[in-house]
């Protein structure tokens, strides 16, 4: 299987070897929405909430990206855990949603799924769900090494 790897060009995240088309969408939406004007920070109400959504659906090794200070960067923050199964996958992202429309009173711009990967998008924070093996090949923390990294659990 060839291995994904994703590059900004132009201020656009965009997918270099793709043997399939689920991934470039997701990268297609991202790269084509605007960034909210105004910055998040790890004590914004939406960032507590996701985080809490995720800790309380036991996602595994939860991680935050500060992204504020990478200018090419298509969100303030990105999360990324990991689960074992698409039951628990599926669970967090649905818990996600519905804290923040409760709480935050916010929907997300759009949820991507698949057997290995599931993507909540809130424009200033993106959230990304794998199963180990996969959260490994794709490598999304490393495409980020300049941001501000906090592990949660």
């Amino acid at each position: 299987m060839p291995k994904y790897y994703l590059i900004l060009s132009e201020n656009k995240l965009l997918i270099y070897q793709k043997p399939d088309n689920y991934l470039k969408n997701i990268v297609q939406k991202l790269g084509d929405r605007d960034k909210s004007p105004q910055k998040l920070t790890r004590d914004s109400l939406l960032f507590k909430v996701i985080l809490d959504a995720i800790l309380t659906k036991n996602g595994e090794r939860v991680i935050s990206l500060d992204l504020t200070n990478i200018e090419e960067s298509v969100t303030d923050f990105y999360f990324v855990c990991d689960v074992q199964t698409n039951i628990e996958m599926r669970a967090i992202s649905q818990h996600i949603e519905h804290q923040v429309r409760d709480i935050c009173k916010e929907r997300p711009l759009s949820i991507e799924e698949s057997d290995e990967w599931v993507l909540v998008d809130y424009v200033n924070v993106v959230v990304h769900i794998f199963k180990p093996e996969d959260r490994t090949f794709y490598d999304i923390e490393s495409l980020w090494m300049d941001s501000d990294k906090v592990q949660h659990n």
